[in-house]
């Protein structure tokens, strides 16, 4: 966006002027004091004093102290034996004993699946490696578990926990699922990636996966697996209550990496997430860092993300499978984290039907050339969820590759549906964008325009076009200055 000019060309242009049209022609922005009917179900004063409450609810779990070592159960930790029985013993033991630490000394451990337990907290500790099999078999039996926002029964993710309380996965140490060009990635059937035309790919399971949730197909019957070749994700908690994920490192996934699905309490911190690559620099396809999805009362702290896809995606079920299952992800707090490489830094969406609400992100440091998107936000007509109350304050944006505020309703299917997307109540402050092509692009529908948008003290630089902004009402800027001019 070159100057003030530019914005309104656009701005008016695209049908999208409201409120403050007077006020940025006459080069005022207007002033105008927080309002709950504006703002709804928000602090009249400061949205910002819900985080001290959120944060009381979400405490990491206490484990008792005391070790189950894995080579105690036999594990060998010369990277070519097969743990996966010594992990599982392992963890069976410490959760029948009323729990502790299942410790992963230094070494490299090969396994299939991990199933965790109650109580129980994997440490992998410095010099250690868990690195999992490239067997589909090692994923047997099948398991419980959402793909892309849908329900199935499909492999085992390469960490999972269903049902459980008090889980952990800590340390110093690395857990790699050793995909690559050659294993897992594949499947995507993506030719840059080792996928050629007429091998196997996922397409048609996929295909069928959609069929079955738009039929409502009991999930019992939903039954992929072996000849499906829909990758696994790495680490799954479904139906969890106090989970801990800290200090990790996390390499080579399969597909989306940190994927709590339905838990309450969570934290995620001090963990990085590394660019998922091979010798040929392709990053793995859909391996989105954390991904959050229908859960309540989340932290991400202090993380690295550098990904194949978004770094952060906050989710809630697709399409139908998200609309049945009803349930939003809610009271997100995000601070301290640094993103690199991928498709979006902080995203919410795509598979958002059950809703997403209360989201306060702080703090955070996004920056890279192959780094798409600043702050995301993903939703069409098929997928047609609530978005509301989002918060961003202190975010500074290095560069990325398109906009450092992107929302996007025509995202995949676009308006081909019968769902109305909504977002409303987002606020920015205090953003600094140093480089990217536009500094905002927000495209809502014409007859589902993004609602009540306010950015205050933000500056971007080097913007190279001026902004997209298509069917937005009750944009609010105060303070805003792209490429020095003040909108």
């Amino acid at each position: 966006m070159s100057d003030r000019r530019d914005f309104l060309k656009t701005f008016l242009a695209s049908g999208a002027a409201m409120l403050l049209t007077r006020e940025l022609v006459s080069g005022r922005v207007l002033e105008r004091t927080f309002s709950p009917a504006l703002w709804p179900n928000i602090s009249a004063t400061d949205p910002w004093a819900q985080v001290p409450e959120i944060l009381t609810r979400i405490k990491p779990p206490v484990f008792l102290k005391r070790d189950f070592n894995v080579t105690s159960f036999g594990a060998i930790g010369n990277g070519k034996a097969d743990c996966t029985n010594a992990f599982r013993q392992a963890i069976e033991t410490c959760n029948k004993a009323g729990g502790g630490r299942v410790l992963v000394p230094a070494g490299e451990y090969s396994t299939g699946a991990i199933h965790l337990q109650s109580n129980v907290n994997l440490n992998v500790a410095k010099g250690a490696t868990i690195k999992f099999s490239r067997d589909p078999g090692k994923y047997l039996p099948l398991v419980f578990t959402r793909w892309e926002g849908m329900e199935l029964m499909n492999y085992s993710p390469f960490i999972y926990a269903f049902e459980q309380t008090n889980v952990a996965i800590t340390g110093e140490g690395v857990i790699d699922g050793n995909a690559d060009c050659e294993h897992w990635w594949p499947w995507k059937g993506r030719p840059q990636c080792g996928w050629k035309k007429g091998d196997p790919d996922q397409s048609k399971a996929r295909a069928l996966l959609y069929d079955y949730v738009a039929r409502a197909t009991p999930v019992s019957e939903r039954v992929f697996g072996e000849g499906s070749y829909l990758r696994p994700q790495f680490i799954q908690p479904y139906r969890c209550h106090n989970v801990l994920i800290e200090g990790v490192t996390f390499r080579h996934s399969p597909m989306w990496q940190i994927h709590p699905v339905l838990c309450t309490n969570v934290t995620v911190r001090r963990v990085r997430v590394e660019r998922e690559a091979n010798a040929t620099s392709q990053s793995g396809p859909n391996c989105d860092g954390c991904d959050p999805e229908s859960c309540t009362d989340v932290l991400i702290e202090d993380c690295y993300f550098a990904t194949g896809d978004d770094c952060i995606a906050i989710k809630a079920g697709r399409n139908d499978d998200g609309r049945r299952v009803a349930v939003p992800s809610q009271n997100i707090i995000i601070r301290g984290c640094r993103m690199e490489d991928g498709h979006g830094g902080i995203t919410v969406g795509s598979e958002i039907s059950g809703g997403v609400r209360n989201v306060f992100a702080m703090n955070c440091n996004l920056n890279s050339p192959r780094l798409d998107h600043g702050l995301r936000f993903k939703n069409n007509a098929m997928r047609g969820g609530l978005l509301e109350n989002m918060f961003f304050r202190d975010i500074t944006v290095g560069e990325v590759a398109h906009a450092a505020l992107t929302v996007d309703f025509n995202y995949e299917e676009g308006p081909n549906g019968k769902y109305t997307p909504v977002l409303r109540n987002l606020q920015v402050e205090n953003l600094k964008s140093g480089k990217s092509r536009y500094a905002m692009d927000l495209q809502g529908f014409p007859n589902a325009p993004i609602t009540d948008v306010r950015l205050e003290n933000c500056t971007f630089d080097n913007a190279a076009e001026p902004s997209i902004v298509k069917n937005v009402r009750g944009l609010e800027l105060r303070n805003v200055r792209v490429n020095g001019k003040v909108l």
